[in-house]
């Protein structure tokens, strides 16, 4: 086994992938970079050939994940066009649907302490997650005056932070919760609230 991660010829992805593995086990901060190296089939000095320690591996498994996220955020975008309510809220749906295809890496951008500061390459591609979001947000304002329109980095975020309140709260299965609802239905029901408050959306006759 000791020498498993090099014959398939991407060692720093195997302790990636076996990174993400203990994570969702055992969560960001119960694991060891032995046990990592473990799974992946080496030795502990091996890991520090690639990283230069836990917080590192676990912030390219938080990097990867925020290429996936923006990826799937610029799918849903998409596919909601032409409307740009349809696409606002199939970024918010998208935001679910990351949680629970890719836990791994979801735990590792939002619940293990790193910084998306932490490194260049993930301060920008945390960025490009977001901007999706912004640019759905910004969409929903165009038929405002611009002088009386919500800045789309305030909208984005009050529905990032709710999207991610859904997941953390109903759509994760956390001790003792339970969703009164479908997590999807108490999301979009949310979304709409908030947007017809802000004036985007017209009220319900």
């Amino acid at each position: 086994m000791g020498k498993r991660g090099y014959h398939h010829g991407n060692l720093r992805q195997a302790l990636v992938d076996a990174a993400l593995r203990l994570i969702e086990e055992k969560g960001p901060t119960g694991f060891t970079l032995s046990e990592a190296a473990k799974l992946a089939g080496v030795t502990p000095a091996a890991v520090y050939r690639h990283f230069a320690g836990r917080e590192d591996l676990i912030a390219e498994a938080a990097r990867q994940g925020y290429a996936i996220f923006a990826d799937v955020m610029q799918f849903a975008y998409d596919k909601g066009q032409p409307s740009a309510l349809a696409a606002f809220e199939s970024t918010g749906r998208a935001y679910l649907a990351f949680a629970r295809r890719y836990p791994g890496h979801y735990i590792a951008m939002f619940e293990s302490g790193i910084s998306v500061n932490h490194s260049p390459d993930l301060a920008a591609i945390s960025a490009k997650a977001r901007g999706v979001l912004e640019k759905a947000a910004n969409d929903l304002s165009q038929h405002i005056p611009p002088e009386k329109r919500p800045p789309p980095q305030m909208v984005s975020s009050h529905i990032w932070a709710l999207s991610h309140g859904v997941v953390e709260l109903f759509a994760r299965n956390s001790p003792g919760t339970r969703a009164p609802f479908p997590p999807e239905d108490l999301l979009e029901s949310g979304i709409g609230i908030y947007l017809r408050g802000l004036g985007l959306l017209p009220p319900d006759n």
